[in-house]
C-alpha cells in the first residue's frame, strides 16, 4: 500500500513529503540525493472538559485563572 510520508533529509536538513510504501523508512532526498529518513509525527490530544477528562480540564484552567490572576497582580504593582 502506498501513502504519503514525510522525510527529512540528513544532509541539507530539507522535509519533504513522498508517496512511498508504508514500510519504507528511508529514501533519497529530492534536493541534494542523499538520504532522507522517515519522521514520526507528533502526537495530538486534547483534554475536553465535557469527555473523559473533566476533572483535569477543570484543574488546569482553575490553575490556569490563578497564574494569571497572580502575574497581572505583579504587573500593577
Amino acid at each position: 500500500m502506498r501513502i504519503f510520508l514525510d522525510f527529512r533529509c540528513v544532509a541539507c536538513l530539507r522535509a519533504q513529503e513522498y508517496f512511498v510504501e508504508s514500510g519504507t523508512k528511508e529514501v533519497p532526498c529530492g534536493h541534494c540525493g542523499a538520504r532522507a529518513k522517515k519522521l514520526i509525527p507528533a502526537v495530538r490530544s486534547k483534554l475536553d472538559p465535557t469527555s473523559d477528562f473533566p476533572g483535569a480540564a477543570m484543574k488546569w484552567e482553575k490553575v490556569r485563572e490563578q497564574k494569571m490572576a497572580q502575574e497581572k497582580k505583579a504587573s500593577e504593582g
